[in-house]
């Protein structure tokens, strides 16, 4: 990483970002863009661009999802220090909750976020299917008596 600690950078950008989204209604709730940030909260410990080993979750662009990892060599690179992988659509959820776990697991990145980031691609798989159509209620009890006897009447 750089010769500055990421608790000194905490200190100096806590306050303003780009990444930072405030929002006066909610208790003055404080939200985070960061692509690295996988609960979007705005905090010490979910932010990607202060920390050295940074995990995010995206949306592929044809279904499916896209981890994303922050390499720690040539942090000055932004262009190329994070690696992409994708499981495309035709993967069950299981075996992408699977994949992300063993490739954070193996590559070393922090054991706190991956809970963090099988939920959100959970929820990415979940936004992704296509909804069902809604029944039509039936009506039941005296009400459902009294519908049919008009009919047949």
């Amino acid at each position: 990483m750089s010769n500055v600690s990421s608790d000194l950078i905490w200190e100096i950008t806590r306050a303003n970002n780009s990444y930072l989204v405030k929002r006066r209604t909610g208790g003055g709730a404080q939200f985070s863009r960061d692509p690295l940030n996988l609960t979007n909260k705005h905090s010490r410990k979910y932010d990607g661009f202060l920390n050295e080993k940074a995990v995010g979750i995206q949306p592929a662009e044809k279904g499916g999802v896209t981890l994303i990892t922050k390499k720690t060599k040539h942090h000055n690179r932004p262009a190329s220090n994070k690696n992409e992988v994708l499981w495309g659509s035709n993967k069950s959820g299981p075996k992408i909750y699977k994949g992300i776990v063993n490739y954070t697991a193996k590559q070393g990145y922090r054991a706190d976020l991956r809970a963090e980031a099988v939920a959100r691609a959970s929820a990415l798989r979940q936004s992704q299917q296509p909804k069902k159509d809604v029944p039509e209620k039936k009506l039941r009890g005296p009400k459902a008596r009294k519908a049919t006897e008009k009919e047949s009447s």
